[in-house]
């Protein structure tokens, strides 16, 4: 437990340098991860295997882009040296099951049996690594489809250095989600399409460019309301409107002229109290608001 919290400790300040820009201590916490004994189960709980990569990418330094690499590949030997590699009664070992979460995906499982395959024979082309994100976490096609549509949702025809990789915040953001549900359920779906959409408004871009710069976290717009997620000119507008309707009620209750001669359009009784107001310019006839004392029906009279 105490390395796992330790773990957690150096993973959340690495995310923090990675916002920020700042990185100075960066191969000092590296170093830590490089002597604490992280296990398999550690990696899939802290999912310190993102956030080292994601420092790879942003950092500018050889020695921690060297060190991070170095992490990141013995850290993937811990999936193919699970115990639950077994043989299949005729001296082949059978692919190892071992993964981050729940289970490789079919192409994985493919890659796996390709690289083991071809040990002790000369390549003919030299292996160029393929940039994935780190861990894989799923099998789970709604879950992966997920994470394409928000990590579509983050990406910008003009990357910053301080941008954060989007197919990571992606896979961070469904995993929030997917974490308070608990399924792949209507409520898990419409989470995520209101994510998707807000995130691709072209009026709102302020909000996408706050996640990829880490100003917002994963875990934070994974719960954000509409009104959170809203541009300002959005939300000065339904401060506005609610300013407004908040003044119509108390002109129709306080102070006004109670008549019998309107009748309230619902209950059809003719109970009311009105108020008189200049809203527009001075040649112009006042406007008339009316409450209706049975019903608390409100309305606006010209």
């Amino acid at each position: 437990m105490g390395c796992e919290e330790d773990v957690f400790k150096i993973g959340k300040k690495l995310d923090k340098m990675v916002a920020n820009g700042a990185q100075e201590q960066a191969l000092d916490l590296l170093k830590a991860l490089r002597d604490l004994p992280i296990t398999l189960d550690i990696l899939q709980k802290t999912r310190i295997g993102m956030t080292v990569n994601s420092l790879r990418k942003s950092s500018s330094d050889d020695e921690v882009i060297t060190l991070a690499k170095s992490l990141i590949k013995a850290w993937k030997k811990l999936l193919t040296d699970t115990p639950s590699s077994k043989g299949d009664g005729n001296g082949n070992s059978r692919e190892s099951k071992g993964d981050i979460s729940n289970g490789s995906t079919a192409s994985q499982k493919s890659e796996s049996s390709k690289e083991s395959s071809s040990k002790g024979q000369p390549s003919s082309k030299p292996s160029t690594p393929k940039q994935t994100t780190f861990p894989a976490e799923t099998s789970n096609s709604v879950r992966i489809k997920c994470r394409e549509l928000l990590a579509a949702s983050l990406k910008v025809d003009e990357q910053e250095d301080d941008f954060g990789n989007p197919d990571d915040l992606g896979a961070k953001i469904e995993d929030c989600i997917f974490e308070e549900f608990g399924d792949t359920n209507m409520k898990y779906k419409n989470r995520v399409r209101s994510r998707v959409a807000n995130l691709k408004d072209s009026k709102n871009p302020a909000l996408r460019v706050n996640v990829l710069k880490g100003l917002i976290e994963p875990a934070r717009i994974a719960v954000m309301t509409a009104d959170d997620m809203a541009s300002e000119e959005m939300k000065n507008l339904r401060q506005k409107f609610t300013k407004e309707a908040i003044n119509d009620a108390q002109m129709a209750v306080t102070g006004g002229t109670k008549t019998d001669l309107l009748k309230c359009g619902k209950c059809k009784k003719s109970n009311c109290t009105y108020n008189q107001v200049q809203t527009r310019s001075a040649d112009e006839p006042m406007t008339t608001f009316v409450y209706c004392n049975e019903c608390g029906h409100r309305w606006k009279f010209c």
